[in-house]
C-alpha cells in the first residue's frame, strides 16, 4: 500500500496489485493425463496379452478359460476404466497437476485470469484510462502486468521488463510483499516519465493489495 501510494505521487496512472495462490485448477488437464494413461494401457494390454491373461488367471485361483471376443473386450474395458480412474485420482494431487502442465498452458492461464481481473477493476475505470495492473499468480510462479488504453499506446510489455525483474527476484527468495512493494517503485518510474501528476490527481482506485 505505501508503495503504491509513493509510486502515484509522482504520476497520474493508477496502479492495482493483485495476488493470487492459483489462477486456474488445470482440471481439463487431469482428465486429458487419465485419458493419456488409459490409451497407453490399452496399447501394453495388446502387446502383451499372454501376461495380463495370466493375472486374470491368477487372481480367480489359477484356472485357465477360453475367454470369448466379448470377455475380451469387458476385461480390456474394465482395466482401461481402472486405470483412467486410477490416474485421474492420483492427478487431484494439485503439485503433480502443476508439473505435469505444460508451461505454456501455464502462463495462458495466467495471462487470461491477470486480463480479466483487469476488465473487472481496472479497465476504463479512471478518467484518462491510465489504469495499470500488477498481477502475481504464486503456484504457477508467474506475473502480469496489464496497462489500460492510454498506458498501453506509449508503453510496449519490454518496458516493465525491471519491474517483472523487481517481482520474480523476490518471489524466488520467498519475499512476494518485498517483490510486489519493489515491481510498483519501478512501474512508478515509468508511469511518472510518461504520464507525469497534473494539478488534478484524484486516487481513482485502491492502494491496498487484493488477495483472490
Amino acid at each position: 500500500t505505501q508503495a503504491v501510494a509513493a509510486a502515484e505521487h509522482h504520476t497520474s496512472g493508477e496502479i492495482v496489485t493483485i495476488v493470487t495462490d492459483l489462477s486456474d485448477h488445470y482440471n481439463d488437464i487431469g482428465l486429458a493425463w487419465a485419458s493419456v494413461a488409459a490409451f497407453l494401457a490399452l496399447s501394453i494390454y495388446a502387446v502383451f496379452p499372454e501376461f495380463y491373461l495370466g493375472i486374470v488367471d491368477g487372481i480367480f485361483g489359477g484356472w485357465g478359460h477360453e475367454y470369448t471376443a466379448g470377455e475380451y473386450v469387458a476385461m480390456i474395458f474394465v482395466a482401461m476404466a481402472l486405470k483412467w480412474i486410477g490416474t485421474w485420482l492420483i492427478m487431484k494431487w494439485m503439485p503433480l497437476r502443476l508439473a505435469l502442465t505444460p508451461k505454456h498452458i501455464k502462463m495462458n492461464r495466467v495471462r487470461a485470469r491477470a486480463i480479466s481481473m483487469f476488465k473487472v477493476g481496472t479497465e476504463a475505470k479512471t478518467v484518462g484510462r491510465t489504469g495499470v495492473l500488477l498481477y502475481l499468480s504464486m503456484k504457477e510462479h508467474r506475473a502480469e502486468i496489464v496497462a489500460d488504453e492510454e498506458i498501453a499506446k506509449l508503453v510496449t510489455p519490454e518496458v516493465w521488463g525491471d519491474a517483472m525483474v523487481a517481482l520474480l527476484d523476490h518471489v524466488k527468495a520467498g519475499r512476494p510483499g518485498e517483490g510486489m512493494a519493489a515491481a510498483v517503485t519501478q512501474m512508478g518510474l515509468v508511469l511518472a516519465q510518461h504520464f507525469p501528476k497534473g494539478s488534478e490527481n484524484p486516487n481513482e482506485l485502491p492502494d491496498r493489495l487484493i488477495e483472490l
